[in-house]
């Protein structure tokens, strides 16, 4: 039944995350979510590891390995990208790109396709009710296919793809590989979006679209796989 409640919350928050709607959180409810999409392989002048962030469906920020840099987007990105949580931010993404390009190595080595490299994508959130944490998730889809998630208040993870069992089993065993996952999305992700949360009320009300945020990226950070 645990397993059920956190496959369910994820699929909310997703919901509520999707980048067609506007929407505005109530009052003092706030969230973060990076979207992480993950190669094992890329060719030349390819970005293996792409990163869009959003806060309360606004995105802020798009990474990508081949450039090596965050770019701002919107108000809210212009707003905090000089501050020292911005920086720190910047060197976070950059290590987890890394990490998680170093599980997917390892998953493409233990499964030997014969399709070819996998790819990876990784969304975290987190998510404040009046500066208060109130939850935080990791969803791990695997060459396209939803893979497994880890509630990371209970530490708890849930199996979406039985072919996946085994690394979920692999990656809770593995004491450094959980307490970085809780690390980053319940302490840095937390202290982010409350820093960010104070410069977004301070916004306008008006929240990007899609059609904006397609217009400011150039590009759609998606799933690729």
């Amino acid at each position: 039944m645990a397993g059920v409640v956190c496959a369910t919350l994820i699929l909310i928050i997703e919901a509520l995350l999707q980048p067609d709607f506007l929407w505005a959180a109530p009052d003092g409810t706030h969230s973060l979510c990076l979207d992480f999409t993950v190669k094992s392989q890329s060719r030349p002048g390819e970005s293996w590891c792409e990163v869009q962030g959003s806060v309360d469906k606004t995105t802020f920020l798009q990474y990508d390995s081949e450039s090596n840099k965050i770019k701002p987007l919107g108000h809210l990105g212009r707003e905090v990208n000089a501050t020292k949580t911005w920086k720190q931010l910047t060197e976070t993404l950059r290590e987890l790109g890394q990490d998680l390009r170093t599980i997917l190595l390892d998953i493409n080595l233990e499964q030997k396709t014969a399709r070819g490299p996998l790819t990876l994508q990784a969304k975290m959130s987190c998510h404040l009710e009046r500066k208060t944490h109130i939850g935080s998730f990791w969803n791990f889809s695997i060459d396209g296919q939803p893979s497994f998630c880890l509630n990371v208040m209970h530490m708890e993870w849930t199996v979406i793809n039985p072919r996946a069992r085994w690394i979920k089993e692999k990656w809770k065993n593995d004491k450094e590989v959980r307490e970085h996952l809780r690390k980053v999305s319940v302490g840095d992700c937390t202290q982010w979006l409350t820093e960010f949360s104070d410069h977004l009320e301070e916004m306008p009300g008006r929240e990007l679209s899609c059609h904006d945020i397609a217009q400011q990226s150039g590009k759609d950070v998606g799933v690729l796989f």
